[in-house]
């Protein structure tokens, strides 16, 4: 009986055992499966590193060339063209001259204090919401095949983009004080308004997350505080500091060469599709809308110039016209990364009378002598094209048409925000410039003598003529 029950058992187990082995794949392709199933789903899911982008990169290099053809040649002819011919090397030269030192500037300290993330954190306020840190100096942290962000454009491409922009502004102001500055004032004050005002606004509203008029969610796709109102106050208060030009108002000083400065117009309306579209910083619908709205309030705002002033004085003159799309597209800058059709013409129109009105009546009226009316066309447009940004960003409102917007949620909220990064950018502005002219008064001298100013500062202050007839 014993051996009976032994070989049993031993049957039993030799049964069990081959089962085991016989089950063992399915058991450890089981396991094998579970096991599998619990490390992916522990693993985090992997981005994707940013790889170069062949299309994006040549619109950006399109876009930079674009942007500084704004300024040499198109800026320099149409300031050039409005000054009396005594001046319009002075004015030539003062834009090329910014040009190259702008540059230098940038790539020395500029670029890194505008868009340096270091000790930026969202909803934090320090130091860094409003400047950024000097970390990389003469672009020592550039590498060749560094890329921003997830576009796939170099870093260097966009390096060379946004100097562009960092050019073009102080040359706006140049329009202000046109005729009546010395060259050495004008070169210290730009430089020492580049680096306490231009750069901390530019890091507030578009270093990142972090920035001051970032967290806020302030809207300004390309420059309306950045650019337009920043050089527009300081343009006001130069032409204040500075006082008249010799014989004004008095003595008629009419533009020496409408042709000139038409055809200045018209590079600043070409270029400007880089200076709006380019700021999507990619080959995209983002651009492609951008610069359809670009393109329908230039055209809405020169329109309406022409129209105010036929009806007004008879006749509709070419000075008018150009004033008058350069003012929409001054105003259409902040809002074309969100307006639609219905808001671009709006922006279109508004501006244009707004700036009508600063140009003419309100400048007569108070007796100021901004030359080329920088501060009546780019500081009152850019102020009426960044409110209206909050009227024309709701994806849902009549004027964004389209579903491009963004923004705070409610009308007034983004309406408040946009509000304060203008009077953020007012104050520092002015407080700067005036710092700035102080300190070039009392070192190189703001004005070149009456007699110089009489005999043209082309001769003066450059030894040349511009014609030699």
């Amino acid at each position: 009986m014993f051996h009976v029950r032994k070989k049993l058992i031993w049957g039993v187990a030799a049964i069990a055992l081959l089962a085991c082995f016989t089950h063992l794949p399915s058991y450890a392709q089981d396991s094998a499966e579970k096991s599998v199933d619990v490390v992916v789903t522990a693993m985090p899911e992997e981005t994707p590193a940013p790889t170069p982008d062949s299309g994006n990169t040549a619109w950006m290099l399109t876009s930079m060339v674009l942007v500084l053809f704004m300024t040499i040649p198109g800026l320099s002819l149409f300031y050039a063209g409005l000054v009396r011919k005594k001046n319009v090397l002075s004015v030539l030269m003062q834009c090329f001259a910014l040009c190259s030192v702008i540059t230098l500037l940038w790539v020395i300290y500029g670029y890194s204090v505008a868009f340096s993330v270091t000790g930026m954190v969202e909803g934090v306020k320090n130091v860094n919401s409003f400047i950024g840190a000097p970390d990389n100096l003469f672009l020592g942290n550039l590498a060749r095949d560094g890329l921003v962000g997830t576009t796939g454009v170099p870093e260097s491409v966009f390096i060379c983009f946004q100097v562009t922009f960092a050019i073009i502004t102080p040359a706006l102001i140049v329009g202000a004080f046109a005729e009546r500055m010395k060259f050495s004032a004008m070169l210290l004050f730009s430089v020492l308004w580049f680096t306490f005002s231009y750069l901390p606004i530019c890091h507030m509203a578009w270093a990142g997350v972090g920035g001051l008029f970032w967290d806020w969610s302030v809207l300004d796709f390309a420059g309306g505080t950045v650019v337009h109102i920043n050089a527009g106050i300081a343009a006001l208060v130069c032409a204040l500091v500075i006082g008249p030009r010799k014989g004004f108002p008095e003595k008629p000083m009419p533009p020496h060469n409408l042709t000139m400065a038409i055809t200045g117009a018209g590079m600043l309306w070409v270029g400007w599709f880089g200076f709006n579209a380019g700021s999507a910083v990619g080959a995209n619908g983002l651009a492609g809308m951008a610069m359809l709205v670009t393109h329908v309030a230039c055209a809405m705002a020169a329109f309406t110039w022409m129209a105010i002033e036929w009806v007004k004085n008879g006749k509709p003159s070419a000075l008018g016209i150009i004033t008058g799309a350069v003012a929409g597209l001054v105003a259409i800058t902040p809002a074309s990364g969100t307006a639609g059709i219905p808001g671009a013409l709006l922006i279109g129109f508004a501006a244009s009378a707004v700036c009508f009105v600063a140009a003419t009546s309100m400048k007569k009226a108070l007796g100021y002598d901004d030359s080329l009316d920088a501060f009546g066309v780019h500081g009152v447009g850019g102020i009426v094209g960044a409110m209206l940004t909050g009227v024309a960003c709701s994806p849902d409102g009549f004027w964004n048409g389209g579903g491009f917007g963004a923004g705070i949620e409610g009308f007034g909220g983004q309406l408040t925000v946009q509000f304060y990064s203008v009077v953020v950018t007012v104050i520092i502005s002015a407080v700067v410039s005036t710092i700035a002219l102080m300190i070039c008064k009392f070192t190189v001298g703001l004005r070149p003598t009456p007699e110089e100013e009489e005999e043209g500062l082309d001769l003066a202050l450059h030894g040349e003529e511009g014609y030699i007839i």
